[in-house]
């Protein structure tokens, strides 16, 4: 059992530090069972730390500024497990407002949307990831800024938006180059592509 244990913790040490990995990485080291006992006792050792079921983090340390251990961020779980299920995700809701800058709440859940399967992963002290099933049409935007603008658009919707939040949204949107987000005009509904014009002008 010890070699199980001590082949998964030099192929994570191999990864550096901040990798995120799950159980299932590792079945070409032993019994599904076996890999699971060792991956519980590098946890119980602090060598690793536990994420969620099956999804486990080789933390970064923060030296510098003595924090300790840097756990990942929720965006960095969610596309961890987006590339391996070869899924593509968009952030919806609070959580997309946030990253754009239109919100200060951090949401509990998280949820994106994904043309891979549905599912919720479980965080622990109430967080968590959820994602919930999308055609591919929603997601086949070229521009992720234009799809967090517009998912972050009809979440705010049409009759609520501020003078603040149109001049946020504007500054974000400046920043990138008109043709390559009003490529993806066509995936907008047409309030959303009114706006996103009028930004340019």
């Amino acid at each position: 059992m010890a070699s199980i244990e001590n082949n998964i913790w030099t192929a994570i040490k191999a990864k550096g530090r901040g990798n995120i990995f799950f159980s299932s990485d590792f079945t070409a080291y032993g019994e599904v069972k076996a890999v699971g006992k060792s991956l519980e006792r590098l946890t119980a050792k602090g060598n690793i730390v536990r994420l969620a079921r099956g999804i486990y983090t080789y933390p970064e340390i923060d030296t510098i500024l003595g924090l300790g251990i840097l756990m990942p961020s929720i965006e960095q779980i969610a596309e961890t497990i987006a590339r391996r299920d070869k899924a593509r995700i968009v952030p919806t809701g609070i959580y997309a407002m946030n990253k754009l800058g239109i919100s200060t709440q951090v949401p509990m859940n998280v949820v994106y949307l994904t043309d891979g399967a549905p599912r919720k992963v479980s965080l622990g002290s109430g967080r968590s990831i959820q994602f919930k099933y999308t055609t591919p049409k929603n997601l086949s935007f070229t521009n992720p800024l234009a799809m967090l603008v517009t998912f972050a658009l009809k979440e705010v919707g049409r009759d609520n938006m501020t003078e603040d939040i149109t001049k946020q949204i504007k500054s974000v949107l400046q920043k990138e180059s008109k043709e390559n987000i009003l490529a993806d005009e066509a995936l907008m509904p047409a309030w959303i592509r009114t706006f996103t014009r009028r930004a340019y002008e």
